[in-house]
C-alpha cells in the first residue's frame, strides 16, 4: 500500500494581507433553514470559496442579508400568532451562554430570541460556525443582517449570491 504524500502550501500560493479584494454578496434569507444558510454564509466569510484561502489571512467577503427574520429551522411546522415559521425545533432549541459571575449561566429560548431579536438568530449560528480565533471577530463584522427586503449598502453594489454557493430552499408543506 502506497501511502499518501502529504502536500504543503508554496510561500507564492498563500495570501498575504491586503492583496485579496473583498466582494458584496446578497442573500434573501427568507424560507432559508438556519443551519444551511449558515454554513454557506461562514464559508464566504472565512474566504474558503476562494482558491487563494489562506488560513491566517481574513480573505473572506462581504454578506448582505436581507429578510433575516424569516429563517426558520427545520422540523415539524407549529401553528403559532407571531412567527409563521415556527417549527417544533424551534420550540426546544435554547441559546445559553455564561456572564462570566458566579452564578451567571443564562438561557433563552430561540422564539424569545426571535421576538427581541429576529437577526440575532442567525448571527448566533454563524458566529459559532466561525474558527475560534481573534480573526473570528473580523470575518463577523463583514456579515449585515436587515430584518426587511431593504438595506444600507446599495453603494457597495452586492451582487447576488452565485448558485454553487446558495442554499436550497425547503418547502412548508
Amino acid at each position: 500500500m502506497i501511502a499518501p504524500q502529504t502536500t504543503f502550501m508554496k510561500a507564492a500560493d498563500k495570501v498575504h494581507g491586503g492583496r485579496c479584494e473583498p466582494q458584496w454578496f446578497v442573500v434573501d434569507a427568507s424560507d432559508l433553514v438556519v443551519g444551511h444558510l449558515a454554513t454557506k454564509l461562514a464559508t464566504i466569510l472565512m474566504g474558503k470559496h476562494k482558491p487563494e484561502y489562506t488560513p491566517h489571512v481574513d480573505t473572506g467577503d462581504f454578506v448582505v442579508v436581507i429578510n433575516a427574520d424569516k429563517v426558520r429551522f427545520s422540523g415539524r411546522p407549529i401553528k403559532h400568532d407571531e412567527n409563521e415559521n415556527y417549527t417544533k425545533k424551534m420550540a426546544q432549541k435554547t441559546y445559553t451562554w455564561y456572564t462570566g459571575w458566579p452564578g451567571g449561566q443564562r438561557h433563552i429560548s430561540a422564539i424569545d430570541l426571535w421576538s427581541k431579536k429576529p437577526t440575532d438568530i442567525l448571527k448566533l449560528a454563524v458566529k459559532r460556525m466561525l474558527p475560534k480565533n481573534a480573526l473570528a471577530r473580523h470575518m463577523l463584522d463583514k456579515l449585515k443582517l436587515f430584518s426587511g427586503p431593504n438595506h444600507t449598502h446599495q453603494a457597495q453594489q452586492p451582487i447576488p449570491l452565485p448558485e454553487f454557493l446558495h442554499p436550497n430552499r425547503v418547502q412548508n408543506s
